[in-house]
């Protein structure tokens, strides 16, 4: 089947675009308001875009009730300048999905999902105290996208935390913690398998 998005009915229940890309990894996200408030969300347009210096990047789609404006963890970012990503093992799935829902923004996800704030070394943002690794982000800059009410956010990696029970060896262990990745429609995946593939002339 071939189909133009936006132009052509595909014919299918759902729109299969994000079911095709997949896994996505989830960027698990907290912001503070100018007040003070905590706000943390996932998103499930997410990735790393570079290293040197490490760079993260996710989307924000779609507005909040009336506004077109983005949602709280965008509005948060453009204040304050910083967020912290987490890393969202299988064991935090049920916290993950309850900070997704659409709440005021006077409800602190932190609390609803019953997760214990830390500090921060860095940024003023706090994290997730019983993260298996989080990222203090610095905002390099926010992108318009086409879409009313979306927003591309790139972020440069200030800091990291990482549990020392997911390193083995010196190197992480993705195998300990089972990081979750998004599918599509209401799917979910753990990573539970891992392989090594040398690149031609690599020993």
């Amino acid at each position: 089947m071939f189909y133009r998005p936006g132009l052509d009915a595909h014919g299918l229940p759902h729109d299969p675009f994000k079911a095709l890309i997949s896994p996505r990894p989830i960027g698990w996200i907290s912001t503070l308001d100018t007040t003070g408030r905590a706000n943390l969300a996932p998103y499930s347009f997410f990735n790393a875009v570079a290293d040197k210096p490490p760079m993260l990047m996710f989307s924000s789609t779609g507005g909040k009730g009336a506004t077109d404006e983005g949602k709280d963890t965008l509005a948060n970012i453009r204040a304050r300048g910083e967020f912290v990503h987490h890393v969202v093992p299988m064991a935090m799935s049920d916290a993950m999905n309850v900070s997704s829902g659409s709440y005021p923004s006077d409800v602190d996800e932190f609390d609803l999902a019953g997760l214990e704030k830390a500090s921060c070394e860095i940024v003023s943002v706090p994290r997730i105290a019983t993260a298996l690794a989080a990222f203090e982000c610095r905002l390099w800059q926010i992108i318009d996208l086409p879409a009313q009410a979306s927003f591309l956010v790139l972020g440069e990696v200030v800091g990291i935390h990482i549990d020392p029970a997911i390193l083995k060896d010196g190197m992480v262990d993705v195998t300990a913690y089972r990081p979750l990745s998004r599918l599509g429609y209401r799917d979910y995946a753990a990573v539970e398998t891992v392989f090594a593939l040398n690149r031609p002339g690599q020993a």
